[in-house]
């Protein structure tokens, strides 16, 4: 009976390495999930500040009046940067953007000088703007004030979808996870049923025959946990070497406790799991085994 026991133990070591395999992959996806619930709104508030409105000035405007004028909308609150733009910076930038253009065949440069502007996130939907543009192109040295209004519109649609989609992929998620991780768990129990039942045959109390196999599937979601973490940390500085850009929205505290309540999730639902297979198989019959 003791050989058999020793045989059982032997056979169940390498259930707990797919154990921790399998807690580590839902873990890890549960975690790019919740990435991406943080950084939700960073992406959107991203687009959103990416938005440029150009302040078209007069061609009798001087630059003494621009300048006055950038700096009277810089103090605006929902200006995020501003940059006056002469006609001569305006056409480099066409030149660098239209290489193959020329406007030496026209004899002048028939660009205008502007003042492109960067709102905060939170002003750029459809009441505010319409707000900023009255505000702005009722000014005398303003030509006309122009902005992607497609563009706009897009990002603001596309940021109402990515909110709804995202709370349905979470709930989802939650349901897939907490089946995942147990059924899993369940699996790797499975081939330690026997020994379960030897240790109760030899007249175990439940307590100590459960316990070691709670302590154990406590380390086994730890150890799942903190491989998961460190996929997500690897992911991270991937996502940002890729994307310069989002390592400005970086939420050390938002990941914090992503990375805590992925501890808690891999130890919480391994040992719950856990504890309810070795009490079902402490309550079936021998013969209910095979």
């Amino acid at each position: 009976m003791a050989q058999s026991g020793k045989s059982s133990a032997k056979k169940s070591k390498p259930s707990y390495v797919y154990s921790i395999i399998g807690i580590t992959l839902v873990l890890l996806l549960l975690g790019v999930l919740g990435l991406f619930m943080i950084n939700a709104k960073n992406l959107s508030d991203y687009f959103k500040e990416s938005i440029e409105l150009q302040v078209i000035l007069r061609d009798n405007v001087k630059e003494e009046q621009a300048v006055l004028l950038k700096d009277s909308l810089a103090v605006k609150p929902y200006v995020k940067s501003i940059e006056y733009v002469t006609k001569d910076m305006a056409a480099e930038k066409f030149k660098a953007q239209n290489p193959n253009e020329n406007f030496a065949v026209l004899g002048f440069n028939p660009l205008y000088s502007s003042i492109d502007i960067r709102l905060y996130a939170s002003y750029v939907h459809a009441d505010s703007l319409k707000a900023i543009e009255n505000d702005i192109a009722n000014r005398s040295a303003v030509r006309e004030l122009f902005y992607q209004r497609t563009l706009v519109s897009e990002v603001l649609d596309k940021a109402k979808q990515i909110g709804l989609v995202m709370l349905v992929i979470s709930g989802l998620m939650a349901v897939v996870v907490l089946f995942l991780i147990d059924n899993t768990i369940r699996l790797a129990m499975f081939s330690n049923r026997f020994l379960i039942k030897t240790m109760q045959m030899v007249g175990a109390t439940r307590g100590f025959i459960a316990r070691p196999f709670d302590v154990r599937s406590i380390i086994n979601g730890a150890i799942s946990a903190v491989i998961a973490i460190i996929g997500l940390i690897f992911l991270i500085y991937f996502a940002e070497s890729t994307l310069p850009g989002l390592r400005g929205m970086r939420d050390y505290f938002m990941i914090g406790l992503l990375f805590i309540g992925l501890i808690v999730i891999g130890i919480s639902i391994s040992l719950v799991s856990t504890h309810r297979s070795v009490m079902k198989y402490l309550k079936l019959k021998l013969d209910d085994l095979y």
